[in-house]
């Protein structure tokens, strides 16, 4: 007969089907504790301004609020639990990998899916659909405890983060209560908080789009970093070409349909390569009475576009948009942005139908509640030493905390805040942890070198079948412009997408759209009475 298991799992009494004394030793075991455990008295819930308490509220709390009751923090964890704030490059990385056998690992994240920014420009304009770039996280997770919700604060002497869930309003959650027959209501709207303790704290919750306090900006600008923008995007595009239509007035036309992208970096390019293929090959199809009234404008303080590429590639490229059409304004700065009309500080007003601002990062709130806590780049970047762990505000190493990506960077060696850099940086993170696990009784830098990044190079799309890929910081010589180029630039992205799925049907929408011409369908709420209740609202 095998040993029994731990006496608090049922599973482990049946030590064998078809042992009686196994099954013997379980009745006994349950009539004995039932018998020493105390009886378990329950109060009426009382409402109080929606919200409700109980002297005992075991009957409704789930199983990890009755783990942290009990003040447990990982069951059947050697290496206790490992919390990632952020489901980008580098969180969604460590969630996939991370050793589930030695970790408990903990998913905090306001965005549910992991978005592949590459290919975001893409999607803004239809060559692409939008679930073609996502990943669920739930999909890669099931040993993962997930929270869709934002990280308000850290407590480093607790161990404890304080979040904020992000999900719609829901109707209010009721249960049967136990004394009074009569449904109580438990939950309410306003009750999103929760509280999460961690063993080991990774911060990869990225940043915000950078406006340097420009007034305007947030108003009426687009920014381009999340599906959500994308969508408002592409609305407004088709939007300023219909109203256009419908206009009478030249000046009006010209003002609708010129479209304005500040910040000359890949992200501005790669968008106004994108844009401009649509408004060639299919809006002067759909509306070919409009094109002689369509401008597409980049507006740069910098003296050139694509500043971090090599100079003959970022030559090409301006070469390459002036003979495509496209404005390339550089030396340009914005002193505020106003309703349909961008104001330059040398007085210019240019009227848009539509701005998307692209000019740069900056911390997002939360790495912002971390103030005069951590230490701080220029950047206001998260400082760490070179093994990514965080560094306190006097610069010494807060134990079993990580930071990596877009909001942090190694202290007296400023990295890139690119995609691969978070990529890179997850794995070497997960890598060291995991050999940690294996070798608890050594130290982390015991088990790893300090990380060290690799730059493999850039690549951008500039239009018409056409890219540029600089790889100088590898060799010299590694430079390409031109349709091979882009030949490189869209198989290195299919290769690089996280599923099967989305390699399989980001070629066939390619083909979709190359066969067929993209989709201009916009979707709204088309209930007139909704519109002008929401518009009220709004209002």
């Amino acid at each position: 007969m095998s040993a029994l298991c731990h006496p608090s799992s049922l599973r482990g009494l049946c030590t064998s089907s078809s042992s009686l004394a196994g099954r013997s030793v379980a009745r006994k075991y349950l009539s004995t504790t039932a018998a020493k455990r105390p009886m378990m008295t329950t109060t009426p819930l009382s409402l109080t301004g929606g919200s409700w308490s109980t002297s005992s509220t075991s009957h409704f709390l789930n199983p990890y609020q009755q783990q942290q009751q009990r003040g447990i923090r990982s069951v059947g964890k050697t290496q206790g639990r490992v919390m990632i704030l952020g489901s980008g490059w580098g969180g969604f990385k460590l969630l996939r990998d991370m050793d589930k056998n030695a970790y408990q690992v903990v998913a905090v994240s306001p965005r549910n899916h992991f978005l592949f920014t590459p290919l975001l420009a893409s999607t803004s304009v239809g060559t692409l659909e939008f679930r073609c770039i996502t990943e669920p996280v739930r999909g890669y997770t099931r040993n993962v405890e997930y929270h869709q919700a934002w990280c308000d604060t850290v407590n480093f002497e607790k161990s404890k983060v304080d979040c904020t869930l992000n999900l719609s309003t829901v109707p209010a959650t009721h249960v049967t209560d136990p004394v009074t027959h009569t449904l109580q209501q438990i939950t309410s709207n306003q009750k999103n908080q929760l509280s999460l303790h961690y063993d080991h704290l990774i911060i990869a919750v990225g940043s915000y789009s950078n406006t340097f306090n420009i007034p305007g900006v947030k108003e009426h600008a687009f920014f381009l970093k999340e599906v959500s923008d994308a969508r408002k995007i592409r609305s407004r595009v088709l939007e300023c070409f219909e109203r256009a239509e419908m206009s009478r007035s030249d000046e009006e036309r010209n003002g609708l349909l010129h479209f304005a992208v500040v910040g000359g970096g890949p992200t501005g390019v790669e968008f106004s390569s994108e844009l401009h293929d649509f408004i060639r090959e299919d809006c002067s199809r759909l509306f070919p009475g409009l094109m002689n009234h369509v401008t597409l404008a980049v507006y740069d303080v910098a003296p050139t576009i694509l500043a971090s590429f090599d100079k003959s590639l970022s030559e090409y490229c301006m070469t390459k948009f002036k003979r495509s059409g496209i404005e390339v304004r550089t030396g340009t700065v914005v002193e505020r942005v106003e309703d349909g009309k961008l104001v330059l500080k040398d007085g210019k007003q240019i009227p848009f139908g539509c701005l998307v601002w692209s000019t740069g990062l900056t911390e997002n709130p939360m790495t912002a509640s971390l103030e005069n806590r951590v230490l701080k780049s220029k950047s206001k970047r998260i400082m760490t030493d070179p093994y990514l762990r965080v560094l306190d505000n006097e610069g010494k190493v807060i134990p079993n905390v990580y930071a990596l990506g877009d909001c942090a960077t190694i202290k007296d060696h400023e990295l890139p805040q690119t995609a691969q850099v978070a990529n890179q940086q997850a794995i070497y993170l997960r890598k060291a942890l995991n050999k940690l696990a294996k070798q608890p009784e050594k130290s982390f830098a015991d088990v790893t070198a300090p990380f060290s990044f690799k730059n493999l190079g850039s690549m951008a799309y500039i239009g018409n079948w056409e890219a540029v890929v600089d790889m100088t910081k590898i060799n010299e010589n590694a430079k390409e412009s031109g349709t091979l180029a882009w030949v490189f630039w869209r198989s290195s992205y299919l290769t690089m997408s996280v599923s099967m799925r989305n390699k399989m049907i980001i070629p066939m929408y390619w083909f979709m759209t190359w066969v067929f011409g993209r989709d201009v369908s916009s979707f709204q709420e088309y209930d007139r009475r909704k519109r002008l209740m929401n518009a009220e609202r709004e209002g």
